[in-house]
């Protein structure tokens, strides 16, 4: 699927051909890039970019503080670097989506128009469960869940995350187990800065923003009233779109719905 594969510094990047990207993906805590590799198959025709974060997939992981401002930063020096006139449409999932909401807001040279899956939403007291310290660490640096699933071989991931989450499309599970053995352990001894709310960002946003949520009550760290807010809140077009029957991975709990939000949004916006 990605057939052209770089770096920038210490970032992996990955193109699914030769001309510029019109669409980057920035994907959710101890994903990888290739875990869009499935959502892009199902979207034929897309030219996409997909950057592994700091500490994760094959990027490096610097010795300083973990912020979203700085995978923006991460992501904007790898779109300098592949510069599309008018920016390109940046797709985020979960830290992405964070990550991708502070590049939309500070960057819109870069930024044509943004989408937000299912983002934390940086309230204080809020904290998302997808970032590195997101439980006790009584029994070492990384989370347990993941760090049972790293004590696993691949094919047993694979089985945990088909039994764990059976509704997910059979092609997603590979990427994602292959994923949690990627991930860098010393990612979760540095210092996290706390995030700007979600609402603060999207008010300094110009460009259109499409907001993806699933269910509260499925894991959905963005509720439908949370939603409106941040439509309030927003500089610029906004629309937001709760997928029922989804958690937090929307688009894996359910791709046909998402898939055909996301072309109608790039067919008005790439």
């Amino acid at each position: 699927m990605f057939g052209v594969r770089g770096r920038t510094g210490q970032l992996a990047w990955y193109r699914t051909g030769e001309e510029a990207a019109e669409v980057a993906f920035l994907h959710g805590f101890s994903d990888s890039a290739a875990c869009w590799e499935p959502l892009i198959r199902a979207m034929p025709g897309v030219r996409a970019l997909a950057i592994d974060a700091r500490g994760h997939g094959e990027s490096g992981l610097p010795e300083e503080p973990l912020s979203y401002d700085g995978q923006s930063g991460d992501a904007a020096l790898v779109l300098s670097g592949q510069p599309r006139k008018g920016g390109v449409v940046v797709v985020g999932h979960s830290m992405g989506a964070m990550a991708a909401a502070y590049l939309a807001a500070s960057r819109a040279d870069l930024v044509r128009a943004v989408v937000l899956e299912d983002p934390p939403t940086g309230e204080p007291r809020d904290e998302p469960r997808d970032e590195p310290r997101d439980e006790p660490q009584d029994e070492g640096p990384v989370p347990r869940w993941l760090a049972e699933l790293r004590e696993l071989e691949l094919p047993d991931r694979i089985a945990r995350g088909r039994s764990n989450e059976p509704g997910w499309p059979e092609d997603e599970l590979e990427p994602w187990a292959v994923s949690k053995a990627q991930i860098n352990a010393h990612l979760f001894e540095l210092p996290f800065q706390p995030p700007v709310p979600l609402t603060d960002l999207l008010a300094q946003t110009t460009c259109p923003v499409l907001l993806i949520h699933g269910d509260s009550e499925r894991g959905s760290l963005i509720s439908t009233e949370y939603a409106e807010r941040c439509g309030q809140a927003a500089a610029g077009e906004f629309r937001a779109v709760q997928i029922a029957g989804a958690g937090h991975s929307v688009h894996r709990d359910n791709r046909a719905q998402y898939v055909a939000e996301l072309t109608a949004f790039l067919d008005r916006h790439r």
